[in-house]
């Protein structure tokens, strides 16, 4: 558990409740190494867990309530059951907390009261899946708190149901699974049908490579009308196509498929969607023989398909992605729902600042505000501490 922001989340609950909390749990941020907008069709992703962490102290609270303090926010909040088991009643950075106690409940859980206090280190809006890591920290708490019976591969589940049907975010069960689930030097293979995972070796130290994560600092909407367009017109192709998601349409019959729609837009989703499952499966067979340095064309035709296809990049991330691969990265790609958010980029470990340099560069030639960059490596998922 990192210290500082460990550190943090006790000060605070110190502060705010003038007690000691009586369990620290932490999530991590995670990033989508390959397989964008699959999940929800039933596909197939590769994110990995952060080192950067969401850290969530809590100790028993008054029964039938909860309060949360957020470093984000210095002012805390408190609901009760009655909020809780009504989605829509907590709004705002609140209302992730509050989905959790609803999902909990719902699963005919005794969730116990609690007070909580977050800190963290996951950059808010920035698609590194700071609402994941915020829910499955609070899930764990609260878990561990009541001594409930809810095995851990339980846990990414509810955490999305607390997001889709209490925050109203339609995302698909990737991020929660690598948040909970991610294993330091792995990345996770995961089959969104069956939710069945592996974890695939990503050693890139070993290989002398690492992953260059750049911030575009273009605002990121991910539960707006853009995401759920993109969901509806995927479900809708499925339907038309007779099939009961996208990841049912192998690439080899894709131009029949697309042959069999009516609009260009439509065939234009469903390629990014049949095209990107192969290309998360191309990238693990290259990953499962050691060959974390071939996967690289794979990363940079998958931006090309978010970006031409699925519509979902902006000239920020666009930006950042051709200013890394004209510096030398082996791919670059958007990642996470679009419309803003991150860039990652493969790169030799001792190229890894003078590419971030040539991204900074390039974002002050375009009149762009400078991004942020970090260099990581895949981390574990959540932990006690």
């Amino acid at each position: 558990m990192s210290g500082d922001v460990a550190d943090r989340a006790t000060a605070g609950f110190r502060q705010r409740y003038d007690a000691e909390p009586a369990v620290r749990w932490a999530a991590p941020g995670r990033v989508n190494l390959i397989g964008e907008h699959t999940d929800y069709n039933d596909g197939f992703v590769l994110p990995f867990a952060l080192p950067l962490r969401t850290v969530v102290a809590a100790a028993p609270g008054p029964d039938g309530r909860w309060t949360v303090w957020s470093e984000l926010d210095d002012e805390p909040v408190e609901f009760g059951a009655a909020e809780a088991d009504e989605p829509g009643r907590v709004d705002g950075w609140a209302a992730y907390v509050a989905g959790v106690v609803w999902a909990l409940r719902a699963a005919g859980l005794d969730v116990p009261g609690a007070r909580l206090a977050i800190a963290s280190d996951v950059p808010v809006g920035s698609g590194l899946s700071s609402s994941a890591a915020i829910e499955s920290a609070v899930l764990a708490a609260l878990v561990d708190l009541g001594g409930l019976d809810l095995p851990t591969d339980r846990w990414p589940r509810l955490a999305q149901r607390a997001e889709n049907d209490y925050v109203g975010a339609p995302t698909g069960i990737m991020d929660q699974s690598a948040v909970v689930r991610g294993r330091e030097g792995h990345a996770l293979f995961l089959d969104c049908r069956s939710e069945e995972v592996e974890q695939i070796p990503f050693d890139l130290d070993a290989a002398g490579l690492a992953v260059l994560v750049v911030d575009s600092r273009a605002p990121h909407r991910h539960a707006d009308g853009e995401y759920a367009a993109r969901r509806r017109s995927c479900e809708r192709a499925a339907a038309t196509l007779g099939v009961a998601a996208l990841r049912d349409v192998p690439v080899a019959d894709l131009d029949a498929a697309l042959a069999r729609l009516d609009d260009e837009e439509t065939r234009r989703r469903v390629r990014h969607v049949v095209t990107e499952n192969q290309r998360v499966l191309d990238t693990v067979a290259l990953l499962r023989a050691d060959r974390a340095r071939d996967i690289g064309p794979l990363l940079t035709a998958s931006h090309a398909s978010m970006r031409d296809d699925f519509e979902i990049t902006v000239p920020e991330v666009d930006t950042a992605v051709e200013a890394a691969l004209a510096a030398g990265a082996h791919g670059a790609r958007m990642t996470g729902g679009g419309f803003g958010g991150c860039v990652l980029a493969l790169v030799d470990a001792a190229d890894a600042d003078a590419v971030a340099d040539a991204v900074t560069a390039a974002y002050a030639e375009r009149g762009f505000a400078a991004p942020g960059t970090l260099t990581v490596l895949p981390a574990a998922g959540v932990t006690r501490g």
